[in-house]
């Protein structure tokens, strides 16, 4: 993993090495718990780790076609020094799968609210992995009360490229192929997997293990459907429709950690350099030689990044005042650059 120059570090603290040993009392891993919820008549899941643990609350969201188990090997190493709650979204996992359902960026924002509201969080530092690095930083620009640290790993929503297998998810047909993908059993998509790896050697196997998991979910009508829904409210063949570039200024008085992995073939690594110089106080963590999941791929080296994030900076959290100031100071800067003719 390569770092580059952080910035934004918070004065006083001790270096990484020194802090990391006085909070390592313990390094057994930490329990996890598969809980359940209902909100709004819909069953929600969520794995939980570190209730007890007496640090910060932190929020793990995963990608597209997948779910809580994504975190599954970075859980137990977070939740020795922090209370960590890692939900199915909508339409993935165990939670439900309404075919009503609004799986748009800003209903999952308001689902999470939701969550975190009913489980008595007041705050939380929200992760996001792929589309949920999106919901992410949906969720901070509604609820910026709420959200304390943002960290982006793997991020969507920073600009229109992505891979032409989610882009062809969006087109038209692509449930009737999801319908037949699913009919492969799980030893089958087992020795494909295999397959693809000794074509394509330079794919990361935690890359192909997440790409099974995703095509096994899909054995579930309800999660396809979720799927497509989900894919077209946020993509069409030219690439992502959502860019949440323009408004990453908003995010400027808020922790920000960048995560992404050198050999990404679903998200360009671009984009995640292209946000840090954006928002000049973020911090960067590019692992090399990781693909699109650097939490499963390197868990402890990512729940390392996470947790020196976590104890190296202050939690913060915007009201309406300062949201209103940023949204001005924006309006004045683009109002000067207007030339009368």
């Amino acid at each position: 993993m390569s770092q580059l120059p952080r910035r934004g570090l918070t004065p006083g603290v001790p270096p990484r090495a020194h802090r990391l040993h006085r909070r390592s009392r313990s390094t057994a891993p930490a329990s996890v718990a598969r809980r359940e919820i209902v909100l709004h008549d819909q069953r929600v899941t969520y794995l939980e780790s570190g209730r007890r643990s007496g640090g910060p609350t932190v929020v793990l969201l995963h990608g597209l076609a997948s779910s809580s188990a994504t975190w599954l090997p970075a859980l137990p190493l977070l939740g020795r020094h922090a209370h960590v709650v890692a939900p199915d979204l909508l339409g993935h996992g165990s939670s439900a799968k309404p075919r009503t359902g609004d799986y748009s960026l800003g209903a999952y924002a308001a689902g999470l609210r939701d969550l975190l509201l009913a489980l008595r969080l007041d705050g939380a530092t929200v992760v996001g992995h792929s589309f949920g690095g999106g919901v992410a930083m949906q969720f901070a620009y509604q609820f910026p009360e709420l959200t304390e640290r943002l960290v982006l790993d793997a991020s969507g929503g920073l600009g229109p490229d992505v891979s032409i297998a989610l882009r062809a998810a969006s087109l038209p047909g692509a449930a009737a192929v999801l319908k037949v993908a699913h009919t492969l059993t799980p030893r089958r998509i087992a020795e494909l997997c295999h397959r693809a790896v000794r074509l394509v050697p330079g794919v990361p196997l935690a890359d192909l293990d997440e790409l099974a998991c995703a095509l096994a979910s899909f054995a579930d009508h309800g999660a396809r459907e979720a799927f497509i829904h989900t894919v077209r409210s946020a993509l069409t063949w030219s690439g992502q429709r959502l860019d949440g570039t323009g408004r990453l200024y908003l995010l400027a008085d808020l922790p920000v950690l960048l995560v992404a992995g050198t050999d990404d073939a679903v998200i360009p690594l671009d984009h995640t350099l292209a946000a840090h110089d954006r928002l000049p106080q973020s911090r960067l963590e590019v692992f090399e030689r990781t693909g699109h999941f650097p939490h499963s791929e390197h868990p402890a080296r990512f729940a390392e990044a996470l947790l020196d994030f976590l104890h190296t900076t202050r939690p913060v959290r915007s009201d309406t005042d300062s949201f209103r100031r940023r949204l001005t100071a924006s309006r004045r800067r683009a109002e000067a650059a207007v030339v009368p003719v």
